[in-house]
């Protein structure tokens, strides 16, 4: 039999060593966490982004607000909805254009916020606890890194507003 030379197979990572799926698996936890601590006001963590970033940016359309939070459009919608029927948030037409809908947040909704900023920073916590203070801000501007190289690659991808003309919007991407 003749010999055959096979060339050193690369070894594949275990799937606990890939990236991706560590990823996956830190958000389960996160959104775990998320629930265990919130579980009483029963708000979901795209609720929460669209709520805290409606309190930043009182006023914008429900396009502004879904880029602003990261969140798919018609996911928006629908997540908006539930916010109006709760009572976080209500729509007026636009001073422009009466066809947009612009968002206002409720004396509701800064109070859910002032609720659950403890909430969420004890989800933090625990979330970043096996962490020490070096690798937790490291861990952090590595995050956020990955995040903004391959924003484009999201479903929902992270979008700043166009300022319009004497409008003092902060534009949180580029912080």
């Amino acid at each position: 039999m003749p010999s055959v030379k096979t060339a050193k197979a690369k070894k594949s990572p275990s799937l606990y060593e890939l990236p991706g799926h560590l990823i996956r698996r830190c958000h389960q936890i996160s959104v775990a966490l998320f629930h265990q601590e919130c579980a009483a006001l029963g708000i979901t963590p795209p609720q929460y982004a669209a709520v805290r970033v409606l309190a930043n940016h009182d006023g914008v359309d429900q396009i502004t607000l879904a880029g602003l939070a990261a969140i798919n459009r018609t996911t928006a919608g629908e997540l908006i909805a539930r916010l109006e029927a709760a009572g976080y948030l209500m729509r007026r037409d636009g001073s422009e254009d009466r066809r947009i809908k612009n968002l206002f947040i409720t004396k509701s909704g800064r109070d859910l916020i002032d609720t659950l900023d403890a909430s969420v920073q004890r989800v933090q916590q625990r979330l970043l606890e096996p962490l020490n203070k070096t690798e937790r801000k490291q861990f952090i501007d590595c995050l956020a890194r990955i995040a903004k190289v391959n924003n484009e690659l999201s479903r929902a991808p992270l979008r700043s507003p166009r300022p319009s003309k004497g409008s003092a919007l902060v534009r949180d991407a580029d912080r």
